[in-house]
């Protein structure tokens, strides 16, 4: 199967492949390809019995060819009276039905209708250099004068290169003047450099063949579009053929610069590839990265990313992917993700399938050598959708399992906006529920997919033991505490407090109800006496419970931003704002707790977001986690943390707490959860 490509960046700009193209200098070209390339199209549309007129013959072989294999009735013109008498004389003896005459394209002396076929390689192209109104209107003429010489019924077949000035002409013309217009891509053709052996250039350009058939009256505009394989389409609007075509050209231009160059030091390449039959959704993304310095084991290679792991940071991110060449130690990396909603048969498949694109973003020199393929493991993985939904707030979701390393089962809520971050996951584990006799899949409370959850939770134990101690100067590891959770998303930080800390109350305060019923139904989340969903506005809640007076022990923001393209995505910058952290303040009191996980890539934002905290308490400390984005920071006005050796105190001894709870509730078989020392010494002040 023919996989259709599509660059998922903007790599049209000049200024990306200028140094490539630069390379070429004036090097002649053989455009269009040959017979060879071209046959597989022309044999649909031209058939031996035809009465053939080959325009701008040149000195092509084509017309040759084409006798040679039993087109007999053709007849060649060009302009130019040196290279007819070249043909005419090479060709008398062997090929004596053949024509050749000194003629103007524009102004042919031939009778009307007297063609089934008019052939054209590149002189349309030739012809329509810019969009002067002086060549416009030589085009025009010339278009006129094909279908003055074409019966109905026949067929101009123009094999061209389709500029977008030649393109939106086509589209315009022919529909206008009673012919059906069909634009099928010709994948076999290209050109190359002459002097270069075709099987190691790079430089393939995209070949179209413009198939217009004359009607004599053609009631309504009929456009098709075959991009790969036989795989016809009927488009209705002229836009979608140059969308199509545009695409095309843009994924092949970067093939080419692929194929000249080594794009290290610069931003990884992206395609996407889709099926003939879905043009919509992407069945695969190649994301295409060089190495600076030539020291890998191997020049290319192609890494296939299972599925159910291609959101993991090593797969997801363009910092991971670099990490995964280094290890790899290819020079160029092709890393190859599955998309959802396709069915892949095996890892074998999916080589067979991906073989003519991955070859085609091969260095120079190995278009046509062996390229290995790695991957984790035999498979390509196992993604299964359980649900499919829509959230009023983030669109659509859906909500799979896969499997992971060691063949542990996980859970997952994914947005479909941006299906590269996991929303929500879960591990997945076989336990015996009452009233059954086998053994079902439930969710593992005390799986956290998120590290800094459990830093999180450190905060909440923290301010359990720091009110225990305000009011009778005794600290204890069973403390209660009122604990109010500004985002709910799977529900795994609530649970994990649940059930690790027994003696906490929780609040969620979730705006999208559906996220309360995904969390419920598809992640195990309780709700009892002991946790509730509220479901609104967090800053309104906030506001509310401030203006009742209510006092909460700790206060945890773990909500995120639906704008990507503001460099803090964790939580929305309005969550910051000063109005908000005083009612935060206030809600808290001297004695509890501000825990909030902050993402923020941007220096500005986060310099501005501290600021904000130290201008809204007193006390503010951070932990920044070894191998994530996410950075959890505690705050306070209570007296018992003013100063750096308190806070490790009290710190360490609540995650001491937290390690010692989930053992004993049997949430985890690890010594430690927290290792103590790291998380004392990288905590900032």
């Amino acid at each position: 199967m023919n996989l259709l490509p599509k660059s998922t960046a903007d790599f049209g700009s000049t200024e990306y492949w200028n140094s490539f193209f630069r390379k070429r200098g004036k090097q002649a070209f053989e455009w269009y390809g040959e017979y060879p390339q071209l046959c597989g199209q022309l044999h649909k549309y031209i058939k031996p019995k035809d009465e053939i007129l080959v325009v701008g013959c040149g000195n092509s072989k084509l017309s040759v060819d084409l006798y040679d294999v039993g087109f007999k009735k053709i007849t060649n013109i060009d302009i130019s009276p040196v290279v007819i008498k070249q043909m005419q004389e090479a060709n008398r003896t062997q090929r004596p039905e053949m024509t050749w005459c000194q003629m103007d394209a524009t102004a042919m002396s031939l009778p009307d209708e007297s063609f089934s076929v008019v052939l054209d390689k590149g002189t349309l192209d030739a012809l329509f250099t810019d969009q002067s109104e002086e060549v416009v209107g030589t085009v025009r003429k010339y278009l006129l004068e094909i279908g003055r010489v074409l019966r109905s019924g026949g067929r101009y077949v123009c094999i061209s290169l389709l500029q977008e000035h030649i393109l939106r002409e086509v589209v315009e013309y022919f529909p206008t003047h009673h012919f059906m217009l069909r634009i099928v891509r010709c994948p076999d053709a290209g050109g190359r450099d002459t002097n270069e052996p075709a099987a190691t250039d790079g430089s393939s350009l995209v070949v179209f063949a413009i198939v217009a058939t004359k009607f004599k009256n053609l009631p309504m505009r009929v456009l098709e579009l075959c991009m790969a394989g036989d795989q016809m389409e009927r488009v209705q609007q002229p836009a979608e053929l140059i969308a199509a075509v545009a695409s095309a050209q843009k994924a092949a231009m970067v093939c080419n610069g692929l194929a000249r160059g080594s794009i290290a030091g610069m931003a990884e390449v992206s395609i996407d590839l889709f099926h003939p039959n879905d043009k919509q959704t992407p069945r695969y993304t190649i994301h295409v990265l060089d190495q600076t310095a030539k020291r890998g084991s191997g020049k290319y290679a192609a890494f296939i990313v299972p599925q159910g792991r291609e959101t993991e940071w090593l797969f997801a991110t363009p910092q991971g992917r670099r990490k995964l060449q280094s290890s790899a130690n290819f020079d160029r990396l092709a890393v190859v993700t599955l998309h959802r909603g396709h069915v892949y048969n095996d890892l074998e498949a999916v080589k067979t399938e991906l073989a003519e694109s991955v070859k085609s973003l091969a260095p120079s020199g190995l278009q046509g050598a062996a390229i290995p393929y790695l991957s984790i493991g035999a498979e390509v993985g196992r993604r299964e959708t359980i649900h499919t939904g829509r959230s009023e707030h983030s669109g659509e979701y859906v909500v799979e399992e896969i499997v992971g390393d060691n063949g542990r089962a996980f859970r997952r809520l994914i947005f479909l906006a941006n299906q590269s971050v996991v929303q929500s996951e879960a591990a997945l584990k076989m336990a015996r529920v009452r009233g059954s006799r086998a053994a079902q899949k439930v969710i593992d409370p005390g799986y956290l997919a998120c590290q800094h959850h459990l830093y999180m939770t450190v905060g909440v134990q923290l301010a359990a033991k720091l009110a225990k101690a305000q009011k009778t100067d005794q600290q204890t590891a069973t403390t209660s505490s009122t604990v109010a959770v500004i985002g709910l998303g799977g529900g795994g930080l609530c649970t994990f407090i649940r059930e690790c800390l027994k003696s906490s109350t929780i609040t969620a305060v979730e705006i999208d109800p559906e996220i309360e019923r995904i969390a419920v139904k598809y992640f195990g989340l309780t709700l009892d006496s002991r946790l509730r969903v509220v479901i609104d506005d967090g800053i309104r809640f906030l506001a509310e419970e401030a203006t009742r007076g209510t006092h909460c022990s700790a206060i945890l923001f773990d909500v995120d931003s639906k704008d990507p393209s503001v460099g803090m995505s964790c939580p929305p910058a309005a969550f910051v704002e000063r109005h908000v952290l005083a009612n935060v303040r206030q809600l808290v009191g001297n004695e509890g707790l501000f825990v909030l996980n902050l993402v923020c890539r941007n220096d500005t934002l986060r310099e501005t977001t501290v600021a904000s905290l130290r201008q809204s308490f007193k006390y503010v400390l951070s932990y920044k986690l070894e191998e994530d984005v996410n950075e959890v920071f505690y705050c306070t006005d209570n007296e018992r943390l003013q100063d750096a050796e308190h806070w490790q105190q009290e710190l360490r001894a609540a995650a001491d707490d937290v390690n010692k709870l989930a053992r004993k509730e049997k949430l985890t078989h690890e010594q430690e959860l927290i290792d103590l020392s790291d998380f004392v010494n990288a905590l900032k002040i």
